[in-house]
Parts: structure tokens; C-alpha cells; sequence
């Protein structure tokens, strides 16, 4: 049990980083858009070739499809009630990728904690893959919170929430190990896949475009690129 809490901290860490990176310094719009968009590629590569591939590879397409589709679903749902609780007020900047984190989050450490009470390694490449991809992530909804006027308290506790909740999912996966099968391990690979293709398109990718223009589609690349070969090589 130690062992899934100190890696759940290790993987979630990188969201609470980012929150206080975002207060080092001033990110202007265009550096910005170039980190969130570099994240978006990783997060792509995640999805490629660490959720759908081991959900493939755990049960077959039917629970992955059915766990993407839940996770489509939850996403937008806990989207639009965010849209329509800060429909008069400019806080909702940021609150999409934050969202996306924690619904992304969840299920990839459950998985994770879940493969460390089964005997699996945990390799550097995948932790630093999981770095890639959370840093930019929170970085942009960290500084689009504080950009829209939220609190710096406030901003580090929702990042810290998010960081917990994260860290006690891998508790929780390595506590549910015996009791579930690979059905839905790869259930909940397409959950958090579902998850983050609608945060992509609807928030992250928007977001990166709208602040780097031109660059957006290269450092997306480039992030896919890096995640890419991080995965591989875990």
C-alpha cells in the first residue's frame, strides 16, 4: 500500500507543479499556446499508445468502446454544468483543462495502483511520459485561472484537489486489485481516453490555438513525438 501511495503522489505531482510553476513567472499568451500545445500532442500519444493499446490488449474493443464512450459522456456533462454555473463570470477560463485532468487522472492512476498490487514495474519512461503530458496541462489552467481573476490560494487548492484525489486513486486501484479483471481495466483505459479526446478537441487545442497561431500544429507534434517514444520505451 506504500508503494501505490508514494507512486500515485509521484504521477500526480506534475498537476500541482505546474499550478506553481504558473506563479514563477508571467507565461505570455504565445509561450503559453506552445505548452498547452505540446501537451495536447502528449496526451494524444497517451491515448494512442498507452490507453487504447493496453485496453486492446486486456479485454478486446467491446469494454474499451463502452468505457470510451462513458467517458465522452462525463466529460461534456461535467462541462457544460461548469458552463452553466460560470456563464456570468470570466472564472471558467481554465476550469475545462482542469476538469479534463482529473477526469483523465482518476482512472489512469486506478490502473495504475491496480498493476502495481498485480506485480507490474513502474519504468522512469512511463513516469516521465506522465510528467510530459500533466505539466503542460495544469500550467495552462493554472494561468488561465489566474489570468480570468481567480485567487492564487484558491487556484493551489483546486490543483492540490485534484493532485490528491489522483494519488488516492492509486491507493484505491491497489486496494481493488483482487476484485476486478481485465474487463475493467480496459474499461477504465477507455474511460480516461474518452475523457480526454472531448477536453482535446473542445478546450486544449482551441485554447493553444487561439494563444500560438501558426506554431500551435508543430509543438503538438513535437509532443506527440516525445510522449510517443517515452511510451515505447516504458
Amino acid at each position: 500500500m506504500s508503494e501505490a501511495l508514494l507512486w500515485g503522489a509521484v504521477a500526480a505531482a506534475p498537476l500541482f507543479l505546474g499550478a506553481l510553476l504558473s506563479l514563477a513567472r508571467r507565461w505570455p499568451p504565445r509561450l503559453l499556446g506552445i505548452v498547452l500545445g505540446f501537451g495536447a500532442g502528449a496526451l494524444m500519444a497517451s491515448i494512442a499508445f498507452e490507453l487504447v493499446e493496453e485496453g486492446l490488449s486486456l479485454a478486446g474493443p467491446i469494454p474499451l468502446v463502452a468505457g470510451l464512450a462513458v467517458g465522452a459522456l462525463s466529460y461534456y456533462v461535467a462541462d457544460r454544468i461548469i458552463d452553466a454555473r460560470t456563464a456570468a463570470s470570466a472564472n471558467a477560463s481554465g476550469m475545462p483543462l482542469a476538469v479534463g485532468a482529473l477526469l483523465d487522472g482518476i482512472p489512469e492512476q486506478l490502473v495504475l495502483g491496480i498493476g502495481l498490487a498485480s506485480g507490474e514495474g513502474v519504468s522512469v519512461a512511463l513516469v516521465v511520459a506522465i510528467l510530459v503530458s500533466n505539466l503542460p496541462e495544469s500550467i495552462g489552467s493554472a494561468s488561465d485561472l489566474l489570468e480570468s481573476g481567480m485567487k492564487k490560494g484558491r487556484m493551489l487548492g483546486l490543483w492540490a484537489a485534484v493532485a490528491v484525489v489522483c494519488t488516492l486513486a492509486t491507493v484505491a486501484g491497489f486496494a481493488i486489485a483482487d476484485a476486478v479483471g481485465p474487463d475493467f481495466r480496459a474499461a477504465v483505459d477507455g474511460f480516461a481516453a474518452g475523457a480526454l479526446l472531448v477536453m482535446l478537441v473542445d478546450s486544449m487545442v482551441p485554447e493553444a490555438q487561439s494563444k500560438a497561431k501558426e506554431s500551435t500544429g508543430l509543438f503538438t507534434v513535437l509532443g506527440f513525438t516525445v510522449a510517443a517514444g517515452l511510451s515505447l520505451a516504458s
